[in-house]
């Protein structure tokens, strides 16, 4: 058998899926063919939905009836937002959103309902509710009365108003609804493939989509930008980047947002726009330390890996933080536009089922003879 397992099965094909190419030797991504630099200069993120779920762009009708449908989706039950109320204030952001969307099918009208037009609908409500949850539980965790969305704002713009309780900039809805479609989707990365993991055995997709934003809450998978700005904050400034940044890898410690297990000494093309957003908005908000003190980063680690360059988590992090998004929600955020990854993933799972079901390549004793206890 096979020794994939001692390296985290990197590179193995796992399933046939038309949703997502990867090309980490060129550092390209696309979507159903569509290249992520032209959609995130041209679409916006309900048109990247209707694209991953469909399999195409979306004609004028189809995108105004799904954008018009999330908007319509966005508010929650009584009882999630009861839910949301009664968690400790402390807790983390990640572990109230998995909380609240494994709930979710308790109040789900469609629950029993298993095919693919009832699916589709419940990825509707998963993606408008995401926003909502996240918002949600940080107003409460406040002490702050939770902000209604409204249904002729698109879900970008929605969820900045919902956060901050007044109608965004339209830039800056623009720069964060070009973020979510960037980090949309990226082919069998932990979260996706656990939420294919789980849709295979048949299970509602309100469970794939939690065992997903289980995945997600790991640092080395979605919690690597919150790492990244908590990297950031420890640095005096940025003339001790250098020194600080020897001194944890002389330790032996990873730098968060750099490198990629997929793009392999070529550039993440997320990185890219995502670099070009954190600037605009840093230099237009006139707050740039954050995005400077990551130039500064990025040019010692250039000097010192070069090898390591920035992945779609380092940028993402001044960008956030410019938008004046709080450090913790990072990772839900991600979780905001992964979603539509997610379902797109599981939708095709069900299509085409087959139980995912790996092997173990045993490493341990060979055949021993049992001793009784007494004798041990």
């Amino acid at each position: 058998m096979a020794t994939a397992s001692a390296t985290g099965l990197r590179d193995i094909i796992a399933a046939s899926s038309a949703i997502c190419k990867v090309d980490g030797n060129q550092g390209k991504l696309s979507y159903y063919g569509y290249d992520i630099a032209d959609l995130a200069a041209n679409s916006t993120f309900e048109e990247v939905i209707y694209l991953l779920w469909h399999g195409e762009l979306p004609l004028h009708g189809q995108l105004t009836q799904l954008a018009t449908t999330i908007k319509s989706e966005m508010e929650l039950p009584a009882g999630i937002q009861d839910l949301l109320h009664a968690l400790p204030s402390s807790g983390s952001p990640m572990s109230a959103l998995r909380t609240a969307v494994s709930a979710m099918v308790l109040y789900e009208r469609e629950a029993t309902d298993y095919s693919r037009g009832a699916n589709v609908r419940k990825a509707v409500r998963l993606t408008a509710r995401i926003p909502t949850i996240i918002a949600t539980f940080e107003k409460f965790r406040y002490s702050h009365t939770p902000v209604t969305p409204r249904e002729d704002l698109s879900l970008a713009a929605n969820f900045l108003y919902m956060l901050k309780g007044r109608e965004a900039d339209p830039r800056d809805v623009h720069a964060f609804d070009v973020a979510l479609i960037l980090h949309a989707d990226h082919e069998l990365n932990a979260s996706t493939f656990a939420a294919r993991e789980v849709a295979s055995t048949e299970a509602d997709l309100f469970a794939a989509i939690s065992a997903a934003i289980a995945a997600l809450s790991g640092p080395i998978h979605g919690g690597a930008n919150e790492r990244v700005m908590r990297m950031l904050e420890s640095i005096d400034s940025p003339s001790s980047a250098q020194q600080w940044i020897t001194g944890e890898l002389e330790r032996g410690r990873p730098i968060y947002g750099f490198g990629h297990a997929v793009y392999r000494g070529c550039a993440d093309p997320r990185a890219t726009a995502l670099r070009s957003l954190s600037q605009e908005v840093a230099e237009r908000t006139g707050n740039p330390y954050w995005f400077d003190m990551s130039v500064v980063v990025e040019k010692v680690m250039r000097d010192l890996r070069p090898n390591l360059l920035p992945n779609v988590d380092f940028y993402s992090a001044s960008l956030y933080r410019s938008l004046g998004i709080h450090t913790d929600l990072f990772t839900p955020v991600f979780a905001c536009s992964r979603i539509a990854g997610w379902t797109a993933h599981a939708l095709e799972q069900y299509a085409h089922n087959r139980l995912i079901r790996p092997r173990a390549d045993y490493i341990g004793p060979e055949p021993r003879n049992y001793v009784p206890i007494h004798e041990r």
